[in-house]
This record gives structure tokens, C-alpha cells and sequence, in this order.
């Protein structure tokens, strides 16, 4: 590659070269001098002798053996190669990745939780993940006291074993209310997040979900239904009749000896005033005489609503 700069400088450097006036008497005499205190030395070698021309720059070193040859020294019309070119972009990339890693080596690992450096990190984060929520939907309107799905939350030795930690309680109350107070969110306008949160504070199994198997009246016109009181356990028959009541075959004042026994049996006829208007027949076994009479006011007044279902709000106040 030839250069026009590379050129220019050999045509002003080689008069130079070429004259003997560049040599430096002063080194000159230096070299004599010490030749003559060094006998040893052959002097019929050349000298290499190095001197510094006045009339280029000091940084021009030239050996003046070597340039006495004049076959050696370089003409116009020689050809230089240039030297490769700088590769700036991986020298940058090279500066930035060790500056990277110098960056790097500075930084300290941060936990994702805010709570890892706490003794209960789960509990807390659970806490404030709660009111994180209750802050942000704070203002969606709420459903009217007791209109609010029923649900059973977690207890508390359940939390406790979820989250792996011993839980006090107090804490667990103040979760408790957040979680109670983000359930009466109106459910067409409950979030995404809120119901989430919710899911995992509701028990595997809810027993709010059960429903009863309706009790219904079969093609002789009987209603079956089922009651149990503590080891007791009863199932009767409710038919349209004139009155009549038996309890394992018997009448029922053979059945149960005392006067509150039988009254509790016929409770649900005798509040709704049907005492007259259906016939009933029992079964009952295991528990004391009072637990039989209860497990079968249970089974009457289920088998009376099955022929009245309307009887249901006066049995459960216990009037009519």
C-alpha cells in the first residue's frame, strides 16, 4: 500500500541518511575511548555506532554500520504495508464487559421477598400481600351484612402447617379480618387477584356447600326422612291420617314412659297444628330415651315439610 505521508517522509530522510555529516563527533570520541581502555576487543569488527542527526527528529535512531551500505537503505519506489487496522467496536466491547464485570462483583444478591431476612418471611409475606389488596380495592362497593358468600377459612393450626411457621394467633386474627373484609366485595366486581388471594385462605372442603338431599313424597303418598341426636338415630314416615303414632311398633305412650319424651316426638305436628292431620310411624335405636325423642322431632318435622314445604319458617321459629 502506497502513502503519499510515507513517501514524503523517506524523500526528506534519505539525504540524511546517505550523508556522513550526521555522525555525532562527541560519540565518536566516546567510542575511542573506550576501545583504547577495552585492548580486547576486536577492532577490525565494525562499530556499531548510534548516533542522533540534527536535522530530524529525536526519536530517528539510526545505525550507522548498517546504513553504510547503501543497497540496504529504502528507495521511492518500494511498497509499504500499512499497519492492520484498529477493531474500535471489540476493543469497546472488550472495555464494556470488563467494566460489566467490575460492576458486577460490586453488587449484592437481593431476595425477591421483603420479609427473607425476618424470622416468619411466609406469614409476613402473606400479611402484606393482604394489605397490599385491601389498599388498592378499598373503594369497590360492598354486598348489604349477611348477603356475603359464606365461607370457612383456614383455621389456624391449618395456616400454621401451609405456611411452615409458628404463626401467633393475634396475627393470624388481623389476616383473618382482611380476608373477611375483602369477601363482602360485590362478586360481579370482585377482581382477579382478590379472588385468588381468597381461593387459598378457603378450606379444601365446604361444608357451607353441602346441600340436603330434598326429602320428597313417594307415589303412596309417605315422606322419609332422617334425624339423629347425639348416639341416637331415627327415621320416619309421615303420611296423611287421623293422628296415629308409632314408635317401633308400639303406641307412643308405650314407647316413651315420660310426658316430655312425647311431647318432644309430636313437636312438629303439635306447633303446626297438624296433630290431627298425619299419621306417623318410626323407627328409632341406640342412645337414652331423651336422645331418641330429639333424633325424632328431627325426622318428623323433615318429613312434614316434604307434604309443606310453606311450614318451614314456623318450625323454625318454633310457632305458628
Amino acid at each position: 500500500m502506497n502513502s503519499p505521508w510515507a513517501l514524503g517522509s523517506l524523500r526528506r530522510a534519505l539525504p540524511v541518511l546517505k550523508s556522513k555529516s550526521t555522525t555525532c563527533s562527541r560519540n565518536n570520541r566516546v567510542a575511542s575511548r573506550h576501545s583504547l581502555s577495552q585492548p580486547h576487543i576486536n577492532h577490525s569488527q565494525p562499530q556499531s555506532i548510534r548516533c542522533l542527526s540534527t536535522s530530524t527528529s529525536p526519536s530517528a535512531r539510526i545505525d550507522h554500520a548498517s546504513t553504510a551500505d547503501d543497497s540496504l537503505l529504502l528507495s521511492e519506489d518500494d511498497d509499504f504495508t500499512a499497519a492492520p487496522e484498529i477493531d474500535f467496536a471489540e476493543a469497546t466491547e472488550q472495555k464494556l464487559y470488563e467494566k460489566a464485570e467490575k460492576f458486577l462483583r460490586g453488587l449484592r444478591i437481593v431476595p425477591e421477598s421483603p420479609s427473607y431476612f425476618s424470622t416468619k418471611p411466609n406469614s409476613t409475606d402473606d400479611y402484606l400481600h393482604l394489605q397490599k389488596l385491601l389498599r388498592r380495592y378499598i373503594t369497590l362497593p360492598l354486598v348489604r351484612s349477611g348477603e356475603a358468600p359464606r365461607v370457612a377459612w383456614r383455621a389456624l393450626d391449618e395456616y400454621r402447617n401451609m405456611a411452615g411457621e409458628p404463626v401467633r394467633s393475634s396475627k393470624y386474627k388481623r389476616m383473618i379480618e382482611i380476608v373477611k373484609r375483602m369477601n363482602q366485595i360485590h362478586p360481579d366486581l370482585m377482581p382477579v387477584d382478590v379472588r385468588q388471594a381468597l381461593d387459598v385462605w378457603m378450606r379444601n372442603i365446604q361444608p357451607f356447600n353441602n346441600r340436603p338431599k330434598p326429602v320428597l313424597v313417594d307415589n303412596f303418598g309417605r315422606a322419609a326422612a332422617v334425624g339423629r341426636r347425639k348416639a341416637s338415630s331415627a327415621k320416619a314416615w309421615v303420611v296423611e291420617g287421623e293422628g296415629e303414632v308409632l314408635i317401633n311398633g308400639k303406641p307412643l305412650h308405650q314407647a316413651f314412659a315420660r310426658v316430655h319424651d312425647r311431647q318432644s316426638v309430636i313437636w312438629a305436628l303439635k306447633t303446626t297444628d297438624r296433630i290431627d292431620k298425619y299419621n306417623v310411624w318410626a323407627t328409632v335405636h341406640g342412645g337414652g330415651t331423651t336422645g331418641q325423642a330429639e333424633a325424632l322431632t328431627l325426622a318428623v318435622s323433615k318429613a312434614l315439610m316434604a307434604h309443606e314445604p310453606g311450614l318451614k319458617r314456623s318450625l323454625r321459629k318454633g310457632e305458628r
